[in-house]
């Protein structure tokens, strides 16, 4: 049951951890074990999948429709190889990151329920069980964000588990509607069943639900307001792994159900995802110039991305599916990397803030090089690897005569870069206050930061392969024939 190990690896520490909960050691040894079991389970499912398609595995023997079903395609087993790969950098990172108290607080077990929680999310092939992930998700951020306490860490986690607590009954809604007026949960079984269906008023306020409820968990407008609010306050290790995978379920939701179940082109749920998209887009670049820290700054350029990923599903034509999965797969790599290089920075500088950064360039020239390899990227410089995902997207507006969305994702790349050019400023730029900081960053994030910048890099440089590989997933979300067909049987 290859399917089912991703979750079991990342329970078991979590309860082996909450058994060793007097050691910070054996803890910290413990999630990296994990990490490392996880990521080796999740190369071997993406291993089988480019091997012999889509597979899926059911839950106690039950048939789909009818059990559990776990299914891995190319979307999904990608996902969680980027799961195993941030869980390790972050990991590692979080030796010298994560605090005694925060230790003891329970940072390592909640840290493996919330891996758990994206695992199951990704694999998944019941849209109700979807929804349990979700909630495993959702209890187990709202706990990383509240264990470093302060009042800023207590504001935003209440204004992330107020709004995914109203997602949540979206979410239930939305399922209960589908299923009421389908008799199905197994997402494949959905497929089927919708044919033709699609602007039947029950499934249509269905999916106006669970675009709300994705839409929320993604931050796409409005529903955005809780990331700026809360990912800048907890741990630098909690930060990355939110950044890098949390908002990407939203993501990973959105494009695997409005591929799969609903039929959206030339419906309302194909003009709402667009407006949503585009206004996402708009609101995290404009937002990402007003801010006064790195993570700040970093919080409101999540955003954008997301709108750039999700305006690739709402154009539904190969190429944009085509930019919408290699953004989603690259962006994971690059907001790992600078989130954890923002950590890396306020440790050297001694602060976050802009007002008491500032020389680090002659400072530490090695690390600021570092640091400008995934920043080029976000900003989209080519030949970095936000580059090509922004060029297809404008290659597939073009293919269909949509001029102003190719300005959009222009200007908005433009403005980005001003936000990243103004981050690269007040850190390593402009003159220091004081005298730079004799702090010297520990090996391991040394370590962290040259294989994250190296992967950013690699991405970017040889960006052939990895679009290619991009390719064969988005078609498989065009025609999700083989999916189907590995979750119910029948010709591939």
């Amino acid at each position: 049951m290859l399917l089912f190990w991703p979750l079991v690896i990342p329970f078991l520490i979590a309860v082996a951890c909450l058994l060793c909960h007097r050691s910070g050691a054996a803890q910290r040894a413990l999630s990296l074990l994990g990490a490392l079991a996880l990521l080796a389970v999740a190369a071997r499912i993406l291993a089988r999948v480019i091997v012999s398609g889509p597979f899926a595995e059911q839950a106690g023997g039950w048939a789909a429709p009818f059990g559990i079903t776990m299914v891995a395609d190319g979307l999904s087993a990608t996902m969680v190889l980027l799961v195993g790969i941030v869980a390790v950098v972050t990991t590692v990172f979080g030796f010298t990151d994560v605090t005694k108290a925060e230790t003891r607080a329970g940072h390592h077990p909640l840290t493996n329920a919330l891996l758990a929680g994206l695992c199951g999310a990704f694999l998944t092939g019941d849209i109700f069980n979807m929804y349990v992930w979700f909630e495993v998700m959702l209890i187990s951020s709202f706990g990383l964000l509240v264990i470093g306490g302060g009042p800023a860490a207590l504001d935003g986690a209440m204004k992330y588990a107020g709004l995914n607590l109203i997602a949540t009954v979206a979410f239930i809604s939305g399922v209960g509607l589908l299923y009421g007026t389908t008799g199905a949960l197994n997402m494949a079984d959905l497929h089927q069943r919708l044919q033709g269906r699609g602007g039947e008023t029950a499934i249509l306020v269905s999916a106006a639900f669970l675009i709300f409820a994705f839409g929320s968990k993604a931050a796409l407008f409005p529903a955005f307001f809780w990331l700026p609010a809360s990912y800048h306050t907890p741990s630098f290790t909690s930060s990355a792994l939110f950044a890098a995978l949390l908002t990407k379920v939203g993501v990973y939701s959105l494009i695997r159900v409005f591929t799969l179940v609903f039929p959206i082109e030339d419906t309302a749920i194909q003009t709402t995802l667009l407006w949503g998209a585009a206004l996402t887009m708009i609101v995290g670049a404009f937002g990402a110039l007003a801010q006064d820290s790195p993570r700040r700054v970093l919080n409101f350029t999540i955003i954008s991305s997301i709108g750039y990923m999700i305006l690739g599903l709402a154009l539904h034509t190969p190429l944009a599916m085509l930019g919408a999965v290699y953004s989603l797969f690259q962006d994971v790599i690059v907001k790992a990397n600078l989130y954890l290089a923002a950590g890396a920075a306020a440790r050297l500088a001694g602060a976050e803030s802009f007002g008491r950064t500032g020389g680090l360039w002659r400072a530490h020239p090695w690390f600021a090089a570092l640091f400008l390899l995934p920043a080029l990227s976000l900003a989209g410089v080519p030949p970095f690897a936000g580059f090509w995902g922004k060029l297809i997207l404008v290659r597939a507006t073009l293919e269909i005569g949509a001029g102003a969305l190719t300005a959009l994702i222009l200007v908005v790349g433009l403005l980005t870069l001003f936000a990243i050019a103004r981050v690269w400023s007040e850190l390593f730029w402009k003159p220091a206050r004081e005298a730079p900081s004799p702090t010297r960053l520990p090996a391991t994030i040394w370590a962290i930061l040259l294989l994250l910048a190296g992967l950013v890099t690699l991405i970017g440089l040889e960006a052939g392969p990895f679009i290619d590989a991009a390719a064969g997933v988005a078609a498989g979300l065009v025609d999700p024939a083989a999916y189907v067909a590995a979750v119910l049987g029948g010709p591939r």
